[in-house]
């Protein structure tokens, strides 16, 4: 079965080529081409969404802010129609966000924001759906890419 991959923001601004935070872009389309050659399901969580169009929103210069913004744009798009290698995770329902703020103090202590925690809640769940499968948070982070679970 094929392997799930949680995508964090610091991959998908790489692929998108966001400036300032695409230092990695060559190595990530690599991996990425990789990825999809194994055909390994690619998530992409909305907290990654958000944490994107937040870097995109702010670029110093406008025209390329708007660029940025469109192109982003056509990518999520065309991710939630099925047309890109990502799938967007479904919206969080409440119960998801309350079990989040439980979580969330002791990993604010760790230096962890509510996104990145969204995202290691995601691959919990995606860890149930998929036990027969490896899902792994794929991140330039360190402290997200220990997440990583073979069956």
């Amino acid at each position: 079965m094929a392997d799930v991959a949680i995508v964090d923001t610091s991959v998908f601004c790489n692929v998108l080529n966001i400036p300032k935070l695409n230092d990695e872009r060559e190595k990530i389309i690599e991996e990425l081409r990789q990825f999809l050659e194994k055909g390994t399901n690619l998530l992409l969580p909305m907290a990654v969404v958000y944490e994107t169009g937040n870097h995109i929103a702010h670029i110093s210069k406008g025209n390329l802010r708007r660029q940025c913004a469109q192109f982003f744009v056509e990518q999520v798009e065309q991710a939630i129609a099925g047309e890109t290698p990502w799938t967007v995770m479904q919206v969080p329902t409440l119960d998801e966000v309350k079990l989040w703020l439980t979580g969330f103090p002791d990993s604010a202590t760790e230096g962890k924001g509510m996104a990145d925690l969204s995202i290691v809640q995601e691959w919990e769940k995606s860890r149930r759906l998929f036990p027969n499968r490896r899902v792994f948070i794929w991140s330039l982070d360190t402290h997200l890419q220990g997440y990583d679970s073979h069956p």
